[in-house]
């Protein structure tokens, strides 16, 4: 909760240097955005004052100069594949992000599915797409892509695909999650523009790993823990050793690609642009870090964060042995473990003695609340009431909610809902503390102090129900649990 890093320095210093990287080629430049360019929310719990939404707000900056084109692979429309983070599919974020792009005052000029080979989902959402009066392009598969560079750059490669139509000098490429095809859509205009006589430029925004940080730094780690399940591992770069006898963290996926892409360079233009997978970004981040030691600790709780959430997958039957090892390993790297937490041990030690479920927060004062499953309330619901009670300064014995309004919202749902648990869910208490503040200003009082828990730390010493990690995530606060089912 503590800041350590300088949003308002980071929008402008990275506009700037992405106004330079324009003008460094001729007439277009095409920016592959990696991670998220907008609910940033990994950014912004390792880099504690990153704003979740800080890179479109930077895009404002440059917004009369660009245009948005969205990326979403076929096989992912197929799938259905889930954004964990908002629990939504592919195809509905590109919806979503169309919307709020557009909301923002910037131009999307297109949306692109990638690696089609035929797949009937994919017609249908394209059809969806067209009706919506969104213009959809369609890029192939291209055999043995990028490695058979005669291949790929040939009318059986990037010839095959659909050319994107653009109309500003800074084309941003963006997508809801990766693989999917944001490169791949870049170079293919490369090759298309120069068949056309533009001179077009490529450049890579990718926030992580900072190549400007230690490779050993936590926050670089922390981004080897969030990709654990993509198995990428930081590396020096070792292009950009030769090249500048200077050391940068760069990613192995970039690394291993670079000598590729060079060759794909090198095909369209005769030379490449770039020495080193290093060159081809523009991330400034790195230079706005304005506490090391708040970003440190940071980035070792999101360490931590992330092996819980691979717990719980392990818990729930998914194969996920080698992402564990990994996140394991780069614990004992940090020299951290799960007592660290803090709210670990203080939701364990507590559930221990009580011999019930507990929740534990730890609020922005370092006060450490609880809660624990009762009668009326389930532990994630007692602990939010706990939390907020404090911070109004509450008296503990005060209800926020009288017992005799809860009750009647359990006869509801085990009655009427087909429950079998009657107690309340942090979204149900929430919605009663809610009535309950229409008439009493202790009560409205207490539901004021809901914003302030945002960035709170919490940990619950069962498995949580889904609605209490929704609810949880939707106030913002970093919630990890136990892969443990609760007793009945």
């Amino acid at each position: 909760m503590k800041k350590g890093f300088d949003n308002e320095k980071y929008v402008q210093m990275q506009s700037e240097h992405i106004r330079e990287r324009i003008a460094s080629f001729g007439d277009k430049l095409y920016l592959e955005f990696g991670g998220k360019l907008y609910d940033d929310y990994h950014a912004s719990r390792v880099l504690p004052g990153f704003a979740p939404d800080s890179k479109l707000n930077m895009l404002m900056q440059l917004k009369d100069q660009a245009e948005i084109v969205i990326v979403i692979n076929a096989g992912d429309i197929e799938k259905n594949k889930v954004r964990g983070d908002l629990d939504i599919t592919y195809d509905r974020d590109v919806l979503r992000l169309k919307q709020l792009f557009t909301e923002r005052g910037l131009y999307v000029g297109s949306v692109v599915i990638t690696q089609y080979t035929g797949q009937k989902a994919a017609d249908l959402f394209r059809e969806r797409l067209k009706a919506a009066g969104i213009v959809v392009y369609t890029h192939y598969v291209i055999e043995n892509y990028p490695n058979n560079v005669p291949l790929v750059i040939s009318e059986d490669g990037f010839g095959k695909n659909d050319y994107i139509e653009t109309s500003r000098p800074l084309v941003v490429v963006t997508a809801p999650g990766p693989g999917s095809g944001k490169m791949a859509t870049c170079l293919s205009q490369l090759y298309h523009e120069n068949r056309r006589g533009i001179r077009a430029g490529y450049a890579k925004f990718e926030t992580f790993p900072i190549w400007n940080l230690a490779l050993s730094h936590p926050v670089n780690l922390a981004y080897e823990a969030a990709t654990a399940d993509l198995n990428d591992v930081n590396m020096i770069d070792p292009f950009h050793l030769e090249a500048y006898e200077t050391t940068a963290v760069n990613y192995n996926r970039d690394v291993e690609i670079f000598p590729v892409l060079r060759s794909v360079f090198e095909a369209i233009y005769g030379e490449c642009p770039y020495k080193s997978p290093t060159d081809m970004g523009v991330n400034m981040a790195g230079f706005c870090i304005e506490d090391d030691e708040v970003c440190r600790e940071a980035a070792r709780q999101e360490i931590l964060r992330r092996y819980y959430q691979a717990l719980v997958k392990r818990a729930a039957g998914q194969d996920v042995e080698s992402e564990i090892y990994k996140i394991e390993l780069l614990m004992r790297n940090t020299k951290i473990t799960v007592e660290d937490r803090s709210v670990v041990p203080a939701a364990l030690t507590l559930a221990a003695e009580r011999g019930f479920p507990v929740a534990a927060m730890e609020l922005p004062d370092g006060t450490m609340v609880t809660g624990r499953t009762g009668e009326l309330l389930g532990a994630c619901a007692a602990l939010l009431l706990n939390a907020i009670k404090h911070l109004a300064e509450i008296e503990d014995s005060v209800h926020l909610v009288s017992p005799e309004a809860i009750q009647p919202i359990q006869h509801l749902k085990t009655a009427y809902l087909g429950s079998r648990n009657p107690r309340l869910h942090s979204d149900e208490v929430l919605i009663a503390l809610s009535a309950s503040a229409a008439s009493n200003p202790t009560a409205l009082l207490a539901m004021k102090q809901l914003p302030r828990l945002k960035g709170c730390m919490a940990h619950a010493s069962v498995q949580l129900s889904s609605a209490d990690v929704k609810m949880f995530r939707k106030l913002g606060i970093d919630l990890t649990y136990e892969p443990v089912p609760e007793r009945k």
